[in-house]
C-alpha cells in the first residue's frame, strides 16, 4: 500500500513539475505572441479555446454539473479577476517589458495569496511567515528597480505585471470560498470561458481591426498560439487542480517557484533575453520568501518535531 502512495506521489510531483515547465514556457510564449498578435485579442481567443478543451475534457469524464447560483455568482467574480484582470493586463504588460522580469514578478502570486488569505480569511500570521512575504517581495524589487536607476526603472509594463499578479492571487481566495462545493477542474473550465468571453468584447472596443490582424500569420505563430492555448492554460491547469486533490494546495504552491526559472530560462534561449546576476539574487529571495512566506517550511518543521516526539514516547 505504501509503494502504490509513494509512486501516486511520485506521478503527481513529476506531472507538476511539467506543468512548471510548461508554465514558465508560456510566459514566454506570450511575450512572442503579443508582438505578433494584437493582445487582448490573442489573450481572449485562446482562452476561450483553452476553456473549450477543458469543458470537452470534463465531460468526457463526466465531472460536470449544473451551478447554484451562489456558484455562478463566485465564478463570474473569480473569472473578472483571474482571467480577465490577470490575463488581459498580463498581455499588455508583456508589451512593454521582458519575459524574465514579468516570470520574477508572477512568483510572487503564492505570497500575495496568503496575504489575502490573512486579510480576507483570517489566517494567523506567524513571524516566519511576514519574514518570507518581506524578503519574497524584496526579492521582486530587486528585479524591477535596476541598479543605480531608482523608480526611472520601473516601465508601465512592470506595473501591469504586478497589477495582473495581485489579480490572479485575489482569484484565488475566491475560488477557495466556491470549490468548497464545485469541483476545482469545472470551476476552472467555467472562468476561462466567462473570462475569454469579456476579454473578446474589451479587445473589439480597444483593438479596431482586430480581426484582421489576427489573419495572414505564420504557421511558428499559430503553433506557439495553440500549444499555449491547449497545452499551458488548457491541460495544464486540470493538472494542477488534479494535484491540488492529491497533495493539498500548500504543497502544490511551493512548485510554483519552478515557473520564474523557466520563465528566465525560456527567455534566455528563445527571446535573446539577458540573464542578470541581480536576477538570479531576486529569484532565489523570492523563493525563500515563498517557502517562508507560505508556511511550508514552517508545517515541516513542526510535522517532524511531531514525529520525532512520537517516536520517543513510542
Amino acid at each position: 500500500m505504501k509503494e502504490g502512495v509513494m509512486l501516486s506521489r511520485t506521478l503527481t510531483f513529476s506531472l507538476l513539475v511539467f506543468v512548471m515547465f510548461i508554465w514558465g514556457l508560456n510566459v514566454v510564449a506570450i511575450k512572442y505572441l503579443v508582438t505578433e498578435l494584437p493582445p487582448l485579442a490573442m489573450q481572449g481567443t485562446r482562452i476561450f479555446i483553452a476553456g473549450m478543451f477543458a469543458i470537452t475534457v470534463l465531460y468526457f469524464l463526466r465531472d460536470l454539473r449544473k451551478l447554484t447560483r451562489t456558484e455562478w455568482f463566485y465564478a463570474f467574480l473569480a473569472a473578472l479577476f483571474g482571467q480577465v484582470g490577470h490575463h488581459t493586463l498580463l498581455a499588455m504588460g508583456l508589451v512593454q517589458t521582458t519575459a524574465t522580469k514579468a516570470g520574477l514578478i508572477l512568483g510572487l502570486i503564492p505570497l500575495a495569496t496568503v496575504i489575502f488569505s490573512m486579510i480576507f480569511l483570517r489566517d494567523r500570521p506567524t513571524f516566519v511567515r511576514v519574514v518570507g512575504i518581506f524578503l519574497g517581495f524584496m526579492g521582486v524589487a530587486i528585479v524591477i528597480f535596476q541598479k543605480g536607476e531608482g523608480l526611472s526603472s520601473v516601465s508601465r509594463g512592470d506595473l501591469l505585471i504586478f497589477i495582473s499578479m495581485i489579480s490572479q492571487a485575489f482569484s484565488f481566495i475566491l475560488i477557495k470560498k466556491v470549490t468548497t462545493t464545485l469541483s476545482s477542474r469545472q470551476l476552472t473550465a467555467v472562468m476561462l470561458l466567462i473570462g475569454s468571453v469579456f476579454i473578446l468584447i474589451s479587445s473589439f472596443a480597444f483593438e479596431p481591426g482586430n480581426v484582421s490582424e489576427m489573419t495572414g500569420k505564420s504557421a511558428t505563430v499559430w503553433a506557439v498560439f495553440f500549444t499555449s492555448a491547449i497545452l499551458a492554460t488548457g491541460l495544464g491547469h486540470i493538472l494542477y487542480n488534479a494535484a491540488i486533490q492529491q497533495i493539498g494546495a500548500g504543497e502544490t504552491a511551493v512548485f510554483n517557484n519552478l515557473v520564474p526559472f523557466f520563465a528566465i530560462v525560456g527567455a534566455f534561449l528563445f527571446l535573446g533575453e539577458a540573464i542578470r546576476f541581480m536576477q538570479v539574487f531576486g529569484f532565489i529571495l523570492i523563493v525563500i520568501g515563498v517557502l517562508l512566506g507560505t508556511g511550508y517550511l514552517e508545517m515541516k518543521m513542526i510535522n517532524r518535531i511531531k514525529q520525532r516526539k512520537l517516536l520517543k514516547t513510542g
